[in-house]
């Protein structure tokens, strides 16, 4: 089986930080060469896989302003595409630009919808929903005006995540400064615990870090770090008391949810998006509807075993678990054994 993973071209692949598009292409390829997939990653080319690495863009548009987005994308996909009967199926990881080229080809294709956005992509789904595959990576993510042929959760790789079994006394807000995050709500929640809140994310919308958010940093119980990676990035995660996803936007997935509890951190999320289904109420977090119920969670978070955390994290969210669920999706496609 050859399979053609197109990445998308914002950030490397895999991230250096931020990046999660990217880092679930990275996680999902390294994982089917692991199983003997012949795989080649179609991204950036300072991009790391122990497959083959194919591209055309020198370096992420994120990274590089001489980099054109849009220019560059559509070099990447023209590239891509005319190799694609070299492949038996092609995973598209970069949206829906891809599909204005899969008339055009014979070769299968698979389309991961990392989050379905709003209504006005359908244009460039419905017409093409006979002709490639789509997953969802969450039930809640499912537009009812499109077919899909299967719904796969994200997976990472768990044993790279230290587990630990006591945690710390500081809550954690660990995303993109953004209000769909809900970094304001994390703060006012953290504030009214008494508890230190540790801040970790890119800035994405700065005119709400600079409004809303950094007024409120006090470098004592309020901490903004940054974007972090690494091993720090591990420690983060682990040496909290909760993570507080209080977030204002239906969440397709959520990967720093699950990263945190495969490290034994529960999670006190709004319940939204994906929310009900990766956390189970009162087992490895708790679920909210307001502020209120957000503070009496934190006040209730030595209620949850943390070795419970990890064990659903093992369970349920591991890469090999996602790998085997695409590597079924392909052969039913291809109609291999």
């Amino acid at each position: 089986m050859k399979i053609a993973m197109l990445a998308p071209i914002a950030w490397r692949t895999p991230p250096r930080h931020y990046g999660p598009w990217e880092l679930v292409t990275s996680l999902l390829t390294e994982a089917l060469v692991t199983r003997g997939v012949d795989v080649t990653l179609f991204a950036t080319l300072d991009s790391v896989t122990a497959g083959k690495l194919d591209g055309v863009v020198p370096a992420p548009y994120e990274e590089d302003p001489s980099i054109d987005a849009k220019v560059w994308e559509y070099r990447h996909l023209s590239h891509l595409f005319a190799k694609a009967g070299e492949f038996d199926l092609i995973h598209n990881q970069a949206d829906f630009p891809a599909h204005a080229f899969a008339p055009l080809v014979d070769t299968p294709m698979v389309t991961t919808i990392h989050g379905f956005s709003s209504e006005r992509i359908l244009p460039m789904y419905r017409p093409f929903q006979d002709r490639v595959h789509y997953v969802a990576i969450s039930e809640a993510d499912r537009s009812p005006r499109l077919h899909y042929a299967a719904t796969i959760h994200h997976g990472i790789p768990i044993e790279q995540f230290t587990f630990e079994p006591t945690g710390g006394p500081d809550l954690l807000y660990f995303g993109r400064i953004h209000p769909d995050k809900g970094p304001v709500a994390a703060i006012e929640a953290a504030l009214k615990s008494g508890l230190r809140l540790q801040m970790y994310g890119v800035v994405q919308d700065r005119d709400q870090h600079e409004r809303s958010v950094l007024p409120l940093v006090d470098g004592d119980q309020i901490r903004f770090h940054g974007p972090v990676g690494g091993p720090e990035r591990i420690r983060a995660l682990g040496q909290a008391k909760a993570l507080l996803h209080l977030i204002d936007f239906e969440e397709p997935f959520g990967l720093s949810v699950v990263e945190a509890m495969a490290c034994g951190t529960p999670v006190i999320a709004t319940r939204r998006g994906s929310m009900p289904e990766l956390i189970e109420h009162g087992v490895n977090g708790f679920l909210v509807d307001t502020e209120e119920e957000a503070v009496e969670a934190i006040a209730r978070i030595g209620e949850i075993d943390r070795s419970a955390c990890r064990r659903i994290a093992e369970e349920r969210f591991s890469v090999e678990r996602m790998a085997d669920d695409y590597l079924a999706l392909y052969r039913r496609i291809l109609g291999v054994a």
